[in-house]
């Protein structure tokens, strides 16, 4: 993953482009609206058709731009195998489910934000100028998440027994009693959407732990596992559209002891600050759950 330390820079597939570096990015497009898919059904008795689902598909962002190092065609080459060598990468290429990642920072957005795809075409439009280190470029990157996202990641991590993270009680006790705190914005278990889409999270439960169940206070969406975890053994949750499954310790599929009312496209961050709870067995209180996710946007 390249650094973007300036605006309009971007980073394709690891290799960064624009202000700063030999290549040159100019007429970006893609960046509006995805193209709809749509699901209406034409009324056979009568005019028009009856509204359906909308459905985004992939995300298509097409760049002009060019590779300039005055003088040096090698240099231009090399920079062309760059481009190359990031669209071709076989772990992503040969790989199904696999994404990269196309990064922009755009002035007044708050930062960086990306999208998740691939990097589907790098074409040298002419070579006729490459002797004196001029080569434009065509490129394409198809996300197929057409979401963008935030940055950094953000991650919570909670232990079972939130009690030892709070404060106790003090002198004098005064009726009523309660346990907890009074002031529930310290509480764990927050987190901050800061898009305006919901967000999907990334979920890690770490043992030793029996029949997890987590659930989004807000949104009263839960998952529920039944399954048990030794001491070091853990379950990964993806929830992200393409990538969803359930994994035990890395790589045995783990998505048949998730319950029937446990679904993974339905749990997502809302906007804004939501609190995540989570209830299991666990006599050592050493179990412990994860939760990261990036703010996800309509638009750049």
């Amino acid at each position: 993953m390249a650094t973007i330390t300036r605006n309009y820079q971007l980073d394709v597939a690891g290799v960064l482009m624009g202000p700063g570096t030999v290549y040159v990015v100019g007429e970006l497009t893609g960046l509006g609206t995805p193209e709809v898919r749509a699901q209406d059904v034409e009324l056979p008795t009568d005019d028009g058709a009856f509204p359906g689902i909308d459905y985004y598909t992939a995300r298509v962002v097409q760049m002009e731009a060019g590779i300039r190092t005055p003088g040096d065609a090698s240099a231009a080459a090399d920079a062309l195998a760059e481009l190359n060598l990031a669209a071709g990468t076989p772990s992503v290429r040969t790989t199904a489910g696999a994404l990269d990642t196309l990064r922009v920072r755009w002035p007044g957005r708050g930062g960086t934000r990306r999208l998740y795809g691939r990097l589907r075409r790098v074409e040298a439009i002419t070579m006729a100028q490459a002797i004196y280190g001029w080569i434009p470029l065509q490129l394409e990157f198809v996300a197929t998440d057409p979401r963008w996202h935030g940055e950094p990641e953000q991650q919570i991590s909670l232990p079972l027994d939130i009690s030892q993270d709070l404060p106790g009680f003090g002198a004098p006790l005064v009726a009523p009693i309660t346990t907890g705190t009074s002031k529930p914005d310290v509480r764990p278990g927050w987190m901050t959407n800061a898009g305006d889409l919901p967000a999907w999270p990334s979920i890690r439960i770490t043992g030793p732990v029996v029949n997890p169940r987590l659930w989004i206070v807000e949104t009263g969406r839960a998952l529920e596992l039944d399954i048990s975890l030794g001491a070091g053994e853990y379950v990964q949750i993806d929830t992200r559209p393409g990538t969803r499954w359930v994994l035990r310790n890395g790589t045995g599929n783990a998505s048949s002891s998730l319950t029937s009312a446990s679904r993974l496209d339905r749990f997502t961050i809302p906007s804004g600050t939501s609190e995540v709870r989570w209830t299991a067995t666990d006599y050592t209180n050493t179990s412990r759950l994860a939760v990261s996710w990036r703010d996800a946007y309509t638009a750049l």
